[in-house]
C-alpha cells in the first residue's frame, strides 16, 4: 500500500444495503490495516471550502500583535489563537513550525452538558471569520457522524451508538499555517510524528502535500487525497475504546524540499472530539482471547487533559 484507500461517502448514504454495507466494510478493514482513509461525497461544498480558505489565509495575514491578542491566557489553546512554535509533538521539545487558530463547539441549548465549553473568540478585523468557520464545523461534524456510524456497524454495535457522544461532543475546527521557512530548522518539522488524540480527524488542505502515514511495517507513506476528498483517520480516542481494533496511525507534516521553502501551507483539521463524559472502556464486542483487554478505564475528558499536558498546551 503505497496511499491510502479511498472511500465514497455516497455509498453509505445509498438506498441500497449492499452499497452501505460496502463502505462499512471498506472503511473498517482500511482503519484496522492503515488508519487512514481518504473520503469523497462529504458535506463541504465548492463554495464554503473556498470562502473558509480565503478567512483564513486573511486571518494569518494580519499583523502579527493584532492575531497575538486573540491568544487567550488560560484556556489550554482551546480556542482562539495559538502563536508559531507553541505546541509540540509528544515525547519531543522542538516547537511545530506552524501557528494555528482553533473554533469550538456551540452546543445546543438542550444539550445537557455537565461540563460548559468556553466561548469562541470573535475576530473583529473579519467580519465572516467566525461565520464562515462554524458553517464549515457543522458540515464536517456532520460528516463525521455518518463515518462513526459506519463504524459502529463494522464493530457490531448499534449504528448510532456515537451520535449522542459526537453531537454537542469537545470537537475542535483547527486552521493551521505553515509559514515559509526561512532557515534551516533545528529539529524541527512542520508537524512532528503524533497520534491524534479524539475520536477521528478530517482534514482539509492535505492535497497540498506534505502529510506522511506510517504503514504497520514501519516505513512512510504519503498521504495524497484528491482535491475533493477529506483525509480522515482514527484517533487514539477511538483506538482506545476498540481496544486496538481500529488504529491510530502516527503521522507527521514533513518539511518541503528547499527550492519550496518559501511556500506557506495551510491545512484545515476537525478534530471530533465526545463529550467529556464519554466512557472511553474498551468495548466488549473488541476484547477477545487473542486480544484481550488493554488499557484502563479513563472518560474522554480526563485522557484529553492527560494529552494535552504531554503536548505542552496545559502546563502542569
Amino acid at each position: 500500500m503505497n496511499n491510502i484507500p479511498s472511500v465514497d461517502l455516497a455509498d453509505f448514504l445509498s438506498d441500497d444495503p449492499s452499497r452501505k454495507q460496502k463502505f462499512v466494510n471498506e472503511i473498517g478493514k482500511a482503519y484496522e490495516e492503515i488508519g487512514f482513509v481518504a473520503l469523497k461525497n462529504h458535506f463541504l461544498s465548492d463554495t464554503l471550502v473556498d470562502n473558509l480558505y480565503k478567512e483564513v489565509k486573511a486571518f494569518f495575514a494580519l499583523p502579527v500583535d493584532t492575531k497575538e491578542k486573540y491568544e487567550i491566557e488560560g484556556l489550554g489553546g482551546q480556542r482562539g489563537y495559538t502563536s508559531f512554535g507553541k505546541e509540540h509533538a509528544k515525547g519531543k521539545k522542538e516547537g511545530d513550525l506552524k501557528e494555528f487558530w482553533h473554533f469550538g463547539q456551540e452546543p445546543d441549548a438542550d444539550a445537557n452538558l455537565i461540563e460548559e465549553y468556553p466561548p469562541n473568540v470573535i475576530v473583529n478585523e473579519l467580519k465572516d471569520f467566525n461565520v464562515t468557520g462554524m458553517e464549515a464545523y457543522r458540515m464536517l461534524e456532520k460528516t463525521g457522524i455518518y463515518v462513526l456510524r459506519a463504524l459502529a456497524l463494522y464493530i457490531g454495535i448499534d449504528e448510532h451508538y456515537f451520535d449522542h457522544w459526537a453531537s454537542n461532543g469537545n470537537s475542535i475546527l483547527r486552521p493551521i499555517h505553515y509559514p515559509p521557512i526561512t532557515e534551516e530548522p533545528k529539529g524541527a518539522v512542520r508537524a512532528g510524528a503524533h497520534g491524534d488524540i479524539n475520536l477521528i480527524t478530517l482534514l482539509m488542505g492535505a492535497s497540498t502535500g506534505g502529510l506522511q502515514v506510517q504503514r504497520k511495517d514501519g516505513a512512510w507513506i504519503d498521504a495524497i487525497p484528491k482535491e475533493d476528498e477529506l483525509v480522515i483517520n482514527v484517533g487514539d480516542m477511538l483506538e482506545r475504546h476498540t481496544n486496538n481494533k481500529l488504529r491510530s496511525t502516527i503521522h507527521k507534516v514533513i518539511n518541503p524540499p528547499k527550492e519550496q521553502w518559501g511556500k506557506p501551507r495551510y491545512s484545515i483539521p476537525f478534530f471530533m472530539h465526545p463529550r467529556s463524559d464519554m466512557k472511553l472502556n474498551c468495548l466488549e464486542e473488541c476484547i477477545t482471547e487473542d486480544n484481550p483487554k488493554q488499557y484502563d478505564d479513563i472518560t474522554a475528558g480526563e485522557f484529553l487533559h492527560q494529552r494535552l499536558v504531554e503536548i505542552g498546551l496545559i502546563k502542569k
